[in-house]
């Protein structure tokens, strides 16, 4: 099967988070709004949203095609593909838990996401800089510790290793922490700096999945689109001075 992802061309954003997953997982697959040719490109993935035939419509990008299946919403999408591509225990119990962290991950990324623009998405960030500040002050200071330490106990209480937040091989929530990490690195390399020796676990996570074979690949390549201003992940240098 070829599956087809649909997600903005430029940014990395919550496609990212399923582009990982199929790049670990040496799935074959088409990122459609990147593509070009008949069938492809952002007019090919608005298509498919403002489509009537579609009986299922997904509410918005990320969401990818396997077959017949449409699936939406980026914690879904990897509950799919994790338990397809081995990126997941097989028992229930873990599959509930890498779900519950995958949904505490998205929670944390919609706070990143508002340090930078807290007022309104649709909004420039420059119409909100002053707001921006005050959000990304709180952030570095309070919420972002409180996220970073809820992950790394996760990995200190993993019974089996603390190399992995489920079970005891990589999986689909492993990935996406290596996003996270990585994402706020470059929206916050000074606070991330000092952070690291206090969740020494997650920064080793990062590391150990940034030297996977197919992941280094990936990231090698021209398909890992770099982080930029228009993502989830941005640095603004005056955010970044708690």
């Amino acid at each position: 099967m070829v599956y087809q992802l649909y997600y903005w061309p430029t940014i990395q954003g919550r496609g990212e988070f399923v582009r990982l997953v199929l790049e670990e997982a040496g799935a074959r697959y088409a990122d459609v709004a990147r593509d070009s040719g008949p069938g492809a490109g952002v007019a090919a993935l608005m298509r498919f949203l403002d489509s009537r035939s579609v009986r299922r419509p997904p509410f918005a990008p990320p969401f990818l095609k396997a077959g017949r299946l449409v699936i939406g919403q980026t914690a879904n999408i990897l509950r799919f593909l994790g338990s397809r591509h081995d990126l997941v225990p097989k028992d229930e119990t873990a599959q509930l838990w890498a779900n519950e962290l995958q949904l505490t991950i998205a929670d944390f990324v919609a706070e990143i996401h508002d340090t930078h623009h807290p007022i309104a998405a649709g909004l420039y960030y420059e119409d909100q800089k002053r707001e921006a500040r005050r959000r990304a002050d709180d952030f570095i200071k309070n919420r972002a510790p409180k996220f970073l330490s809820y992950f790394d106990r996760v990995l200190s209480r993993n019974a089996r290793t603390d190399r992995h937040l489920v079970g005891t091989r990589l999986s689909y929530v492993d990935l996406s922490m290596f996003q996270v990490i990585a994402g706020l690195s470059y929206a916050f390399p000074r606070a991330m700096a000092r952070a690291a020796p206090r969740y020494r676990r997650l920064f080793a996570l990062h590391a150990q999945v940034q030297e996977r074979p197919r992941i280094a690949a990936y990231l090698a390549s021209p398909r890992r689109i770099p982080f930029n201003q228009e993502g989830i992940f941005r640095h603004y240098a005056e955010l970044d001075v708690s």
